[in-house]
């Protein structure tokens, strides 16, 4: 089930418990992600808020938004960069992006397996992917009011073991939100400090998201058939008189003519 684009634009821009939050995971992303100059940048879910660092000096930077959420302008004060799209059927050529960021789109996936496969589509090679799910283990998968407690939340080796099943090979975590999702002045106060000593405590140990950096293992290219089964040009006139006793060298491209070597009158 996913929230409405109105709500996450409510909680994440109106609210301070939001406004913190989205610095807290932004913060994450760019320490994981420090530029993305000259380079394509996508977003799944509702990715907007982390991706505005890479406006200034990325080639392109894309937000997808699925229609089950809906879509919004985005940056209020520049051109549009989002679009509506389907939630496995996104509007990007293949092997097309450097950089896909995944936030409030993995855990709400009505088809989670052909959402990944899409972004294996869409990724270049050499390309990375950033998950942002909900910790199962944390506080903020738990406690309603916040995006975090809408979806399946994930432990660390539930992300990783279904990131490895569609040709992902996870190459870095960390976690963000150790503070409590309450919205009092004091833990909205605390939350830098509570931040800072989270990450040198724990990687994912409490944290209320899971920000999971993942490659994809592309296997190499097959060769033809031909090529394999047939390691030099097969010569099916073998012993046949040919005119000035050359013999002629096969065509590679195209199949051979199967000729009757036992009956040259033919």
């Amino acid at each position: 089930m996913h929230l409405d684009v109105t709500d996450l634009r409510a909680f994440y821009y109106t609210t301070t418990l939001g406004r913190t939050a989205q610095k807290a995971v932004r913060d994450q992303i760019v320490a994981m992600w420090p530029e993305a100059r000259g380079l394509s940048v996508a977003g799944f879910g509702f990715a907007a808020p982390a991706l505005r660092p890479y406006l200034a000096s990325a080639r392109r930077v894309v937000v997808l938004m699925p229609g089950q959420q809906g879509v919004m302008h985005w940056p209020a004060e520049m051109d549009n960069h989002s679009v509506l799209v389907e939630e496995t059927r996104w509007p990007l050529a293949t092997d097309s992006i450097d950089r896909l960021l995944v936030m409030h789109g993995l855990e709400n996936s009505e088809r989670p397996a052909a959402m990944l496969e899409e972004c294996a589509r869409v990724l270049a090679p050499g390309g990375e992917a950033l998950f942002v799910v909900p910790n199962r283990l944390g506080l903020w998968a738990r406690r309603e009011g916040t995006p975090f407690a809408l979806g399946r939340p994930f432990s660390l080796s539930q992300i990783e073991a279904q990131l490895a099943a569609h040709g992902f090979t996870p190459a870095d975590h960390v976690a963000a939100l150790f503070f409590p999702p309450r919205a009092t002045p004091f833990w909205l106060r605390a939350a830098r400090v509570i931040e800072r000593m989270g990450r040198r405590l724990s990687r994912y140990h409490a944290g209320g998201v899971l920000l999971v950096r993942a490659r994809l293992e592309r296997p190499g290219r097959p060769r033809s058939g031909l090529r394999d089964a047939v390691r030099r040009p097969l010569r099916v006139l073998d012993g046949v008189a040919q005119p000035g006793g050359a013999r002629p060298a096969l065509n590679r491209d195209r199949a051979p003519h199967t000729t009757d070597a036992r009956r040259p009158g033919r």
